[in-house]
């Protein structure tokens, strides 16, 4: 009795685990990088910088951007963040990075771009009460939006990007 009920559970998990990763739809469920095209605009914002300056969306209006969504606990932004520094630096005044932090201190958040030495090559943002990630449906980490210069999101990417990918990605919303 307890070989047949411990099958159906295997057979329960295997089918389970089957349909969530490949029989989802990609824009709600994925396990590598995915990413959908769409038309919604971002959803706006106002949070403080690293020196506690206000920013908002329309501080950017009419300008591509790089929205991402990262956290200190992550290993994949640990790699990911770099590589959005060097592009901030290839890619100049065409378009803006910004890195919203997900609900951890200003502390934290700049001991680890210090440590991985990017904290004056990209906008840092800092998101208390996670409102930002909740607001595009994050469920992954990182999360990316690529947004052309009329504010709609032409990419959202859930999980990380290797550099090659991130110039890929900002060629189409230039």
């Amino acid at each position: 009795m307890k070989t047949g009920i411990l099958i159906f559970i295997v057979v329960v998990v295997v089918f389970g685990g089957g349909f969530l990763l490949f029989g989802g739809s990609k824009d709600t469920f994925s396990p590598s990088p995915s990413s959908f095209s769409g038309g919604p605009e971002v959803p706006d914002f106002s949070l403080r910088d690293i020196d506690g300056n206000e920013v908002s969306l329309d501080d950017f209006k009419g300008r591509p951007l790089v929205l991402n969504s990262w956290a200190v606990w992550c290993p994949f932004c640990r790699k990911e963040l770099p590589g959005f520094a060097l592009a901030q630096k290839e890619f100049g005044d065409k378009v803006v990075f910004i890195a919203i932090d997900r609900a951890e201190s200003l502390e934290k958040t700049t001991e680890f771009t210090d440590e991985i030495g990017v904290t004056d090559d990209l906008i840092f943002l800092l998101d208390p009460s996670d409102s930002f990630y909740r607001s595009i449906g994050g469920f992954s980490m990182p999360e990316t939006l690529f947004v052309d210069k009329s504010g709609v999101i032409i990419e959202h990417v859930r999980g990380p990007l290797d550099l090659d990918q991130v110039r890929e990605k900002i060629k189409k919303i230039l």
